[in-house]
C-alpha cells in the first residue's frame, strides 16, 4: 500500500512529498540576543524567511534528482537560481494576499478538500484520518500537503479570476470573428479515433517475458482472435485495486489525435480502423491497440465562440499575468534584504532609484511604509 498510495497521490495531486525542516533552536546567555530567523524580505505585511527559502530549495533539489541530477548537482543549480525563488516566493505572497483580500479562502479551503476526498476514494479509503495515516506511513506530511496544496489553489484561484475570466469574458464579438477569420486553421476539426487497449504491467516481473507475452497476443488478434474477450482475460489495468477489463473488455474511448500523447500517436498512426498496434512500451508495462474507429479531419473551419474565446484567452494571459503580478509588485511595500536585494529586484522589476542609498525598497503611491511592530525585522529579538 505503501508505494501504491505515494505514486497515486502525486499523480491525483500533481503535488510533491513535503518535508518540514525548522532551523535549529539557538541558544543564547542570559541577557544575550537570539536569532530567530533571517528575513529575506517583506511583502505588505508579511514576511519571507531563510527558513522557508531553505524548504522550497529542498523541493527543487528533490524534484531535480528525481530528474536524473546527482545531489551536488541539483543544489548547485538550485544556489544558481536562487534569486529567481526569492521573486517566486514574493509573487507567491502577493497573490495569496490578493486572495483573502477578494475573500476566495473558503472556496480555496473547499476545494482542497474535495481534492483530498477524490484521493481518499482513488485509493479506497473511507475516511480523511485513514487518509492522513497512509499519507505518513508513505512518507508525506498531511498538514504540509494540505498546505501546499492551499497555496496553488489560491494562485490558480486569483489568476483566474482577476485575469483570465477577465480576458475571457472580455472579448466583443467582433474581435471573436475577426480572429476566427483570420486564424481558420485553428477551428477545423482533427482526426480522431477511438481506442482500445491491453495492458501488461512489467512491475517486477521479467522484462523479456512481458514483452514475449504481449507479441504472442498481437498474433492472436491479427489471427481473427475476439479483441474484447482476449483484454478481459490478459488485461492488468486497475482502479481502486481492480481489474477493469472484464466491464470495459479493454475500451478507453474517442481522442482527437493532436490530444495523444506523442508515443501513443505514433504507435497507431498507420493503423487503420479495426486495427491492432504493436506492443508500446511504457514507464510501467507495454500496451496494446485497436483502432476500433477513425475519423478524419474536418476540411472546412467551424465557428464556436467558447473555442475562439479559448484561443484568444490562451494566446493573451500570458502576458495579461505578467503584466498583473507587475500591478501588484507596483501597489505593495516590499522591502528586500540587503544581503539579497541586488539580485532579487532587477527580477520584480522594482524601481532602482527608490532603493539607492536605502536600506527599504518601497513602491507604489504610498511614501510611508507600512506600521512596523515592535522588534528588529530581520528577526531578532531579546531572548525572554
Amino acid at each position: 500500500m505503501k508505494s501504491k498510495f505515494k505514486s497515486l497521490t502525486i499523480a491525483s495531486l500533481f503535488i510533491f512529498a513535503i518535508l518540514i525542516f525548522s532551523p535549529a533552536p539557538t541558544f543564547a546567555q542570559e541577557g544575550e540576543l537570539q536569532v530567530v530567523d533571517e528575513v529575506i524580505a517583506q511583502v505588505n505585511d508579511d514576511v519571507i524567511t531563510l527558513s522557508s527559502l531553505r524548504r522550497e530549495s529542498k523541493e527543487r533539489i528533490e524534484a531535480l534528482k528525481q530528474g536524473g541530477m546527482t545531489e551536488q548537482q541539483a543544489a548547485d543549480e538550485v544556489s544558481k537560481r536562487q534569486p529567481e525563488l526569492i521573486a517566486t516566493l514574493i509573487n507567491e505572497q502577493l497573490l495569496m494576499q490578493r486572495g483573502k483580500e477578494l475573500d476566495l479562502s473558503s472556496e480555496v479551503e473547499a476545494e482542497v478538500n474535495r481534492r483530498m476526498l477524490e484521493v481518499a476514494k482513488d485509493q479506497g479509503i473511507t475516511s480523511i484520518e485513514k487518509l492522513d495515516a497512509a499519507m505518513r506511513e508513505s512518507g508525506l506530511d498531511p498538514v504540509a500537503t494540505r498546505q501546499t496544496l492551499r497555496v496553488e489553489m489560491m494562485k490558480q484561484a486569483v489568476i483566474q479570476q482577476e485575469v483570465d475570466r477577465k480576458v475571457f469574458f472580455g472579448l466583443t464579438i467582433d474581435e471573436l470573428k475577426k480572429y476566427f477569420q483570420a486564424h481558420q486553421d485553428k477551428f477545423r476539426k482533427p482526426e480522431s479515433v477511438s481506442l482500445s487497449e491491453i495492458f501488461l504491467s512489467s512491475a517486477g516481473k521479467n522484462e523479456a517475458e512481458v514483452k514475449a507475452r504481449a507479441l504472442k497476443l498481437v498474433e492472436q488478434l491479427r489471427a481473427g482472435a475476439d479483441f474484447g474477450t482476449v483484454a478481459a482475460a490478459n488485461s492488468e489495468r486497475e482502479a481502486n485495486g481492480v481489474r477493469i477489463a472484464p466491464q470495459t473488455k479493454g475500451q478507453v474511448g474517442a481522442f482527437e489525435m493532436p490530444s495523444l500523447r506523442d508515443d501513443i500517436a505514433g504507435a497507431i498512426k498507420d493503423v487503420k480502423a479495426g486495427g491492432i498496434s504493436e506492443p508500446l512500451r511504457g514507464n510501467d508495462g507495454y500496451q496494446i491497440f485497436r483502432v476500433d474507429q477513425r475519423t478524419a479531419a474536418s476540411t472546412a473551419a467551424t465557428f464556436n465562440e467558447n473555442q475562439v474565446r479559448e484561443a484568444i484567452t490562451m494566446e493573451r494571459t500570458t502576458k495579461k499575468r505578467e503584466d498583473y503580478l507587475q500591478n501588484l509588485r507596483n501597489e505593495a511595500y516590499i522591502k528586500i534584504s540587503e544581503n539579497y536585494r541586488q539580485t532579487v529586484a532587477p527580477l520584480l522589476k522594482l524601481d532602482p532609484a527608490k532603493m539607492a542609498d536605502s536600506a527599504d525598497v518601497q513602491t507604489g503611491s504610498s511614501s510611508k511604509p507600512p506600521e512596523k511592530k515592535k522588534g528588529k525585522l530581520l528577526g531578532i529579538f531579546p531572548k525572554p
